[in-house]
């Protein structure tokens, strides 16, 4: 194959495993950005109304411990595990929407959900993976900006349409979903795909005990403790911000545009940081986002109640830098992990982070009752101070040679 064949053909097995990523993971948020009026219409409680972005993530740790210890992303073709979960998360996902009128089975169908998408995004990655030595951290920041926006996508449905519409919200997800799981089975494996390997109850051990691996995993720990405790609860953050400079009515509609603005553009932060990193090395990329990011939630405080033309630039910058370095602790992995089980070393890191964000989520509203709103965020500046003194120690190791063809 010429090679100016294979450019084309893992640009084209890039754009649709992105656009299959961003469809899919609308479903994550998808009863989040409901949340205001299933709340209404179902007497939720706080914790309850918590519980339903809070069920996702410890579905997902459970679904990614699991195929972790079955090496599942290495054992099936990550095209149809891709697509199998994709289609089971929009099932259920429409179930909430159909048939749930209460808490308990919304939220188990939530837990539910995150089992599925833990076989979405660790595959989508191996098969970035498999496509690219060259331009790795590229090709996986465009795969997590595709998933950064499809995170969003439930805010924008509730912005045009969705408030007091929450089957609007649901379905639509499920439906994007459902194109996501057919586009998936169009990729083919890619010339850098290991093989399937055979099942090695060893291997997971062999990762923990593996330096580079686990110091990147550690950089990843402390991003993830910010990541989706900011995506949770900025929309709440913008509300009260909004309604204390006299937005009032209004408020919860302006604030699901701004929150989807504040996670979208984290898809753009992926690409640019996919590049830099690349270029400049995994390590300086990663804690300059950490760096950025944590200053954000220390600083937002001080935002608060102000005007749009403040509140709108501030979080956009920290909706950038809070994903920006996401793709590349993952990009790491599969440069300093055993080719052979990239794929489960990937889900391991997985879920060992959004199990750490189970913590966070519910700490953030803690705070706020406390504090107020105002500093809430404060908190999670913790998770970017650990995560960058891990990325430094890193790339003063012989392992920082593996990472983006030799830059650290």
């Amino acid at each position: 194959m010429s090679s100016h064949s294979f450019s084309a053909r893992r640009r084209r097995v890039l754009l649709v495993i992105a656009v299959a990523e961003l469809l899919v993971m609308s479903l994550w948020f998808s009863a989040t950005a409901a949340a205001p009026e299933l709340a209404t219409d179902w007497g939720l409680t706080p914790s309850e109304t918590a519980w339903l972005t809070i069920a996702v993530q410890l579905g997902f740790v459970v679904g990614a411990f699991v195929s972790s210890v079955l090496t599942l992303s290495d054992v099936v073709q990550p095209r149809y595990l891709f697509a199998a979960s994709a289609f089971a998360g929009a099932v259920l996902t429409a179930a909430i929407a159909g048939f749930v009128t209460s808490a308990v089975p919304a939220i188990a169908l939530r837990f539910l959900t995150g089992v599925a998408l833990a076989g979405v995004y660790p595959p989508g990655m191996k098969i970035m993976a498999g496509w690219f030595r060259a331009g790795r951290g590229f090709a996986i920041g465009v795969l997590v900006g595709a998933l950064t926006i499809g995170s969003a996508l439930p805010h924008l449905l509730r912005g045009v349409g969705g408030v007091g519409q929450p089957q609007l919200v649901l379905y639509g997800a499920a439906g994007l979903a459902v194109v996501g799981a057919f586009l998936a089975l169009w990729v083919e494996p890619g010339p850098y795909q290991a093989p399937a390997a055979p099942f090695d109850p060893g291997a997971l051990g062999r990762m923990l005990r593996d330096r580079g691996t686990m110091l990147a995993n550690g950089g990843y720990f402390g991003h993830m403790w910010e990541l989706y405790a900011v995506w949770t609860w900025i929309p709440a953050f913008l509300i009260a911000s909004i309604s204390a400079n006299g937005g009032g009515a209004g408020a919860s509609e302006t604030a699901s545009f701004i929150a989807f603005g504040t996670i979208a553009v984290g898809g753009v932060g992926a690409i640019v940081a996919g590049v830099a990193s690349d270029r400049a090395g995994r390590t300086v990329v990663t804690s300059a986002s950490m760096v950025t990011s944590g200053a954000a939630s220390l600083l937002a405080g001080f935002v608060f109640g102000s005007s749009l033309l403040v509140l709108v630039p501030f979080v956009l910058v920290w909706g950038f830098a809070v994903v920006a370095d996401s793709a590349q602790f993952s990009a790491a992995v599969s440069e300093l992990a055993e080719e052979s089980y990239v794929g489960t070393a990937l889900t391991m890191q997985t879920a060992i982070g959004f199990l750490l964000t189970t913590v966070s989520i519910q700490l953030v509203p803690v705070v706020a009752d406390a504090v107020g709103w105002q500093w809430a965020f404060v908190p999670l500046a913790l998770g970017p101070v650990v995560g960058t003194l891990s990325m430094v120690r890193l790339r003063g190791l012989p392992e920082a040679e593996k990472l983006a063809g030799g830059r650290g």
